[in-house]
């Protein structure tokens, strides 16, 4: 059969044919290549976030950005006194800065800023450029970075030198541009950045180059200022000023040329100096370091040091802090303790160098001395550091970076110990305690015997001053709190006030006579004796007793109360927690300054215990009271003028520690302790005074306690390793004239008023040496020693068998003529005259 002929396909049909086949294979090409590309999207775009994207904190959490802030301390008054700061900030908002100083930062930093979104991508191209160029040179290329990525290297990612780190900060720039504005961006920025001489923020850096607040800045000192996020040391006022100089003026051309200030004002800028200080005055006066440095302990105690324990922390949660700090009575006592440890060393020679340095270039003495935190505030004296010694004088440089010389002639008080003048001791990197004198300086040596004082409000427990040592850079041990010493004699008020609450009476008669007790077989019989090893004199009063500290009478009134009831009584007044033995009772037990003046407030106070306290309260940076917890305002007590209503009455927040006639009739006795006892150097500030001196064995310590209704103060002084005073060594002779020197000037502004007598209090003539009730004579107001005084007694306590008089005896003052019967005097009348019962 014969075969067809083949069909002949038309050219349509062979176009087609092609087409179908060419299109079926460009498509699944085209799906593979489409495939793979995105699958190399996808896993570049996983490599990208996990390279640079994965983990970036969240930018939200800069809407409510809280710098780190210094905590600030206020006085009693409210000025403030004092900061406690790592960094140097002043927080402010974008409103209070000045637009001129803003225009300076964008010339300077970010010309473009309200413009881009968060990135400048030339800037970030040429930063790339620059980066390969040095790639492995050990050059650091230059930043490319916004003020917005600035920020967010500052307070998200950090500073690393990486191009990871730079990728990072453009993600996280754009992601900030979307969440906060301009504004508020550049307030983070200017709040934040770090400008040098410890200064973050750029009103902290103004106060730390010129000492002047923002709006007080010329051109000049505003674009100086802008330089400096790109490198503060780089740009040091004195140990890089052409260097500032040139970069200071391009900042002053870019603002020019951006039309942020005229030519004209650009040029006049220019031509100034950079006018920068070589280092800020002192903000505060220095007025109790050892105070302050009390406050921060408790402050870190409450609240954690760094941003890391929470958010009010001392050296970041930006705390405002009122303290019961008097500046004037802290200066009072400061002087007072100061004057004295003087006074005592006087003509045992120079102590010695404060501290030594090595001081490897003469030039950079500034910086050694401020790393020593010496800074002298005793009157004109001053702390320097030998940097040069020559045969005939030294030289000295200060902190503040100013230099002086110390002659030979000025230093020749022999060094402790020897023979040898001051100076041949005296070596280059010494930090030595100066004084001017005329031109030149004068050598001054720092005691070593130190000591403490402490002043308290006793209605509060407020303590107003604290001086625990001689000066707190010096020695930084705190010796009103935390050196235990013990107290000798001032603890026979406290001892005494047991044996009031347990039956005896002011009148009670004491045998001042040899007392033994038997310890046991292995100790034996342990005799007491009186200081200075004085005999006995017989049977006496308590006031006789605690007046001349006899401590035969003070053991024996302990044994007689009992030293278990004793001992009680010091642990409710929290002096000591001591075991039962007698020889506490004449202050054997260690304790502190700050424990005995409370102890004594107590007494002052009719029995009522506060805790002694520094801190009034604490706000948070937004003026929150955070601490105490059940703080509360007292509404109306800053009133102009009266209203009419009911006075405000803060609840009081004491306790009730031992019964208040007891520890009325301690003060009412301790009064005579000023009038005829162991401090009668004090009778002549002629107010109402209670108090007891104290020496302990050695004698190694000496003290005083004592004070008004309104102000209790104490203090020590002695050696911090103890070693004997000097056997003319007393509480009378070296402590009483310190306080008095205080007081003199403490005392001098407050209302002469007695003390109050509780309820229930009975005044009673009585003859001084007997203690047995009198009729007829009366208590004489000019002679301390009359022999007929008024005496506190509790309800049915006092002595019921008067003393007839046939004649007034030596010790008792001379009756007063028999007044008429119509006019007979009582005791009522005298006690008006006194304003009451008191």
């Amino acid at each position: 059969m014969a075969s067809s002929p083949p069909v002949t396909a038309t050219p349509d049909e062979r176009a087609g044919r092609l087409r179908r086949a060419l299109s079926g294979k460009w498509t699944r090409r085209l799906l593979r290549w489409f495939a793979t590309f995105s699958a190399l999207l996808l896993v570049a775009v996983g490599a990208f976030w996990l390279i640079f994207a994965r983990d970036l904190p969240s930018v939200e959490k800069l809407k409510a950005y809280e710098p780190p802030l210094p905590t600030n301390v206020r006085g009693i008054d409210g000025a403030p006194i004092y900061s406690y700061a790592r960094e140097r900030r002043v927080q402010l908002s974008f409103a209070e800065y000045p637009p001129l100083l803003i225009r300076a930062f964008l010339a300077a930093e970010d010309k473009t800023f309200f413009e881009h979104h968060g990135v400048d991508f030339p800037g970030l191209a040429g930063a790339v450029i620059d980066y390969a160029s040095k790639f492995g040179t050990g050059q650091r290329a230059r930043g490319g970075s916004t003020i917005t990525q600035q920020v967010a290297k500052n307070l998200l990612i950090g500073n690393a030198y990486s191009p990871t780190r730079k990728v990072r900060e453009a993600i996280l720039a754009y992601r900030i541009e979307q969440t906060l504005s301009k504004q508020q961006i550049l307030e983070l920025y200017l709040n934040q950045i770090f400008l040098g001489r410890n200064a973050y923020g750029v009103e902290a850096a103004s106060h730390a180059y010129f000492d002047k607040e923002l709006p007080e800045l010329s051109l000049a000192q505003m674009a100086y200022l802008a330089i400096l996020p790109k490198g503060p040391a780089n740009y040091d006022p004195y140990r890089s000023t052409e260097r500032a100089l040139i970069r200071r003026n391009y900042v002053l051309r870019e603002m020019a040329r951006n039309g942020f200030v005229t030519e004209a004002q650009a040029r006049a800028a220019n031509a100034e100096p950079l006018g920068a200080i070589r280092r800020r005055a002192p903000k505060f006066e220095r007025v109790g370091g050892y105070f302050v440095e009390e406050v921060r302990r408790q402050l870190i105690g409450k609240f954690g040091e760094n941003a890391q324990a929470g958010p009010y922390s001392v050296y970041s949660g930006g705390l405002w802090v009122r303290t019961s700090l008097d500046p004037q009575v802290q200066r009072y006592a400061a002087d007072a303790l100061r004057d004295g440890l003087l006074r005592y060393e006087s003509g045992r020679g120079w102590s010695g160098p404060l501290a030594h340095v090595d001081l490897d270039d003469p030039a950079q003495f500034q910086g050694a001395l401020l790393g020593t935190n010496i800074m002298l505030d005793y009157k004109d004296w001053r702390a320097a550091i030998v940097t040069a010694r020559e045969s005939g004088a030294l030289s000295l440089g200060f902190a503040d970076g100013r230099t002086g010389t110390l002659p030979r002639w000025a230093a020749q008080t022999p060094a402790r110990g020897t023979g040898t003048p001051a100076f041949a001791r005296i070596k280059v990197g010494d930090v030595i305690a100066v004084a001017p004198s005329d031109d030149v300086f004068a050598l001054r040596s720092v005691p070593r015997i130190s000591g403490g004082f402490v002043v308290q409000e006793p209605a509060t427990g407020r303590i107003l001053a604290m001086q625990g040592g001689f000066d707190a850079s010096v020695q930084a041990f705190n010796r009103a709190t935390q050196a235990y010493r013990q107290p000798g004699s001032t603890i026979k008020p406290i001892v005494y006030s047991a044996a009031l609450e347990h039956g005896m009476t002011p009148a009670s008669i004491i045998v001042d006579g040899p007392f033994c007790v038997y310890q046991g077989a292995r100790l034996g019989q342990k005799c007491f004796r009186n200081f200075g090893n004085s005999r006995g004199a017989g049977p006496h009063t308590m006031r006789w007793g605690i007046e001349q500290s006899r401590n035969l009478m003070t053991v024996r009134a302990a044994a007689q109360t009992g030293m278990k009831n004793v001992v009680a009584l010091m642990k409710k007044m929290q002096i000591g927690d001591y075991s039962p033995y007698l020889s506490y009772s004449l202050g054997a037990g260690e304790t502190t300054v700050e424990r005995m003046v409370n102890a004594y407030g107590v007494l002052a106070n009719n029995g009522q215990w506060h805790d002694p306290s520094l801190i009034d309260f604490a706000q948070d940076r937004h003026g929150k009271v955070i601490w105490p917890a059940n703080w509360r305002a007292c509404d109306g007590c800053n009133m102009a003028h009266w209203n009419g209503g009911a006075m405000p009455r803060p609840a009081t927040q004491g306790r009730q520690v031992m019964d208040a006639m007891s520890a009325y009739q301690m003060v009412h006795i301790t009064e005579g302790v000023i009038q005829r006892g162991t401090a009668t150097a004090l009778r002549d500030l002629n107010r109402p005074i209670f108090g007891k001196t104290g020496t302990n064995s050695g004698p190694t310590d000496v003290w005083f306690i004592g004070g008004t209704p309104q102000m209790v103060a104490g203090l020590y002084i002695g050696y911090d390793t103890p070693r004997g005073l000097g056997g003319y060594a007393q509480g009378g002779t070296l402590a009483v004239p310190i306080f008095k020197a205080f007081a003199v000037k403490a005392f001098e502004n407050l209302p002469v008023i007695p003390f109050r007598a509780p309820p229930g209090i009975r005044l009673v003539r009585i003859d001084r040496g007997s203690g047995r009730p009198v009729f007829g004579p009366w208590p004489s107001d000019a002679d301390p020693k009359a022999g007929v005084i008024w005496e506190a007694f509790k309800p049915q306590s006092e002595a019921r068998r008067p003393r007839r008089y046939s004649a007034a005896p030596a010790t008792v003052a001379t009756p007063r003529p028999a007044p008429s019967k119509s006019a007979a005097p009582r005791d009522s009348e005298f006690l008006q005259r006194q304003g009451g019962i008191y």
